[in-house]
This record gives structure tokens, C-alpha cells and sequence, in this order.
């Protein structure tokens, strides 16, 4: 068995699409602000995509570029000056922040109605309940991709690997609420191999390279890799995810690349995001 491809540049491409029709429900064009503090190379690649998918599409854009040594009081005085500023429909906090900033703290200073990544446990919470004001960028992207590609979700045996509070959690919310029963597993999970191969859908999102191995995938399984590693590689390094990917595409059925997976999902989700709160605002 070698496993069809589950791309995300064409789900994501048809989600932009649809950004750009809904400017026309707008006198003005939404606006999505970005807080990135220090000058970490990942985040910074990241912030720069999405200055330019939101040009593409018609939203405006600004970012707050702070120094590494940005202090809480000065980052919350920020994060207050956007949540009053009426001219900004959705904004999010660019992690990981330096390490003596609190992030949890911080985005709970977020106004719940601006969140753009729904971080704030509010919107979290209202997630847990049933009835989310927006969904978590990259977990929403991988239902989008998966509904894109006619992956049916309802009644099936799904396995989430991990439990972040950005990735894990909310995806096993989410496909709880599509109705697939779900199972969490993480890094003291026992017998996590038979669990995995007990799975009809298997998410990875543990952050380590090659984590899921072939033995550990049922043939004919969906396999979702949700992580992006950077390992290095010459003088450099290359994008791998938590999926041995090669050998785990010999047995799945779908399978998802890294990158061009799920990672070009979450951009396409966050404008998504900022539509839908400026939307609520008219």
C-alpha cells in the first residue's frame, strides 16, 4: 500500500478562496494584528506569511515587532491598547514568548472577542462546551483538510498524541464533537504502540522528530502529522514532522506531508478566524 497524499497548499488554497469572497460583506476590510516579541527565526518566518496571506486577501494587516527584553508591563499595555482599539478586529500573541514573560498571563489579558488563535480560556472553554465562538487555528485545519479530502471522522476509532493546550487538547475536543471517539495518549501513556494500532485516525502532535513508526500504524489507517520539527542538516537545518514518514506512508491509506500538510493549514484558518470576528463586530 503507498498512501495518498492529504495536501495541504490545495485545502488551505481553497479556504483563501473563500477569504477573499467574504470581503465583500465588508465596508471596511477586516484587520488582523500580530505581537511577535524577540526575534526568534521560526516565529519570524511565520509572521511574515502571514503579513503576506492576509495582503493577498484583502485583510490588513499590522505587527508589533518588540524587543527580546520587552517586559510584561510593557507587553500588557499593549495587548490593552489593541483590545480598545476599534480599528482592530482579531489579534494574537506570536509564541513562544522570552522566557520571563508569563504566557499564559498574557493571553488571558486578550479580549475573547479579538482572539484570534482562541487561546483565552473563555473561548477554550466554550470550545469544551459545545459552542465555540472561533476554533484553535491548527486544529481547525486539520478538520478542514480532512473534510476537503472526504475523510469521514463520525464513528471512528481516533487517536490524539499529544495534549498541548494549542494542538492535543483542542483537537480531540473538536473531533469529539464530529463524533469519532477519541482516545488521548501522551508521554506516559502505556502500551502507546497497540493503542496506535487499534486507531483508525491517528494525529501526531508530540514535537519529536519520527515519533510515529511504522509498526505502531494499522494498514489502511489516516495518519495527520501535526508536528514541525527543525532538525539540522549541514549548516543548516530541515522541517521534519513526528511522522517517520516514508516508512508510515508504505501502510496508511492518507497521510499527510511536513511541510505542506498541516502546517499550511493554520495561516488559511487564522484569516478565517479574523473574518468571523469581524463579522460578529458589524
Amino acid at each position: 500500500m503507498s498512501a495518498r497524499l492529504l495536501s495541504g497548499k490545495e485545502a488551505a488554497a481553497k479556504v483563501f478562496d473563500e477569504v477573499k469572497s467574504a470581503m465583500r460583506a465588508f465596508t471596511q476590510p477586516p484587520s488582523l494584528a500580530v505581537v511577535q516579541v524577540g526575534s526568534d527565526p521560526a516565529s519570524g518566518v511565520y509572521v511574515n506569511m502571514k503579513e503576506k496571506r492576509c495582503l493577498e486577501c484583502g485583510i490588513r494587516s499590522a505587527v508589533f515587532r518588540l524587543p527580546e527584553n520587552t517586559t510584561e508591563t510593557e507587553l500588557s499595555e499593549l495587548i490593552s491598547k489593541l483590545n480598545s482599539d476599534q480599528t482592530i478586529d482579531a489579534f494574537l500573541i506570536q509564541l513562544p514568548l522570552p522566557e520571563h514573560i508569563n504566557e499564559a498571563r498574557m493571553l488571558e489579558l486578550i479580549r475573547p472577542d479579538k482572539d484570534a488563535d482562541c487561546f483565552h480560556p473563555y473561548n477554550f472553554g466554550r470550545l469544551a462546551a459545545g459552542n465555540p465562538l472561533v476554533l484553535p487555528c491548527t486544529p481547525a485545519g486539520v478538520l478542514v483538510l480532512l473534510d476537503h479530502y472526504g475523510i469521514e471522522i463520525e464513528g471512528k476509532r481516533a487517536l490524539v498524541i499529544g495534549r498541548s493546550n494549542i494542538a492535543g487538547k483542542p483537537l480531540g475536543l473538536m473531533l469529539l464533537a464530529r463524533h469519532a471517539s477519541v482516545t488521548w495518549a501522551h508521554s506516559r501513556t502505556r502500551n502507546l504502540p497497540d493503542l496506535c494500532r487499534e486507531a483508525e485516525l491517528i494525529f501526531a502532535a508530540v514535537g519529536k522528530p519520527n515519533f510515529l513508526t511504522a509498526d505502531m500504524v494499522s494498514p489502511g489507517a489516516v495518519v495527520v502529522d501535526v508536528g514541525i520539527n527543525r532538525v539540522p542538516s549541514g549548516d543548516g537545518y530541515v522541517l521534519r514532522g513526528d511522522v517517520d514518514f516514508e516508512a508510515v506512508s508504505e501502510r496508511a491509506s492518507w497521510i499527510t506531508p511536513v511541510p505542506g500538510g498541516v502546517g499550511a493549514m493554520t495561516i488559511a484558518m487564522l484569516l478565517s478566524n479574523c473574518v468571523a470576528l469581524a463579522r460578529a463586530r458589524l
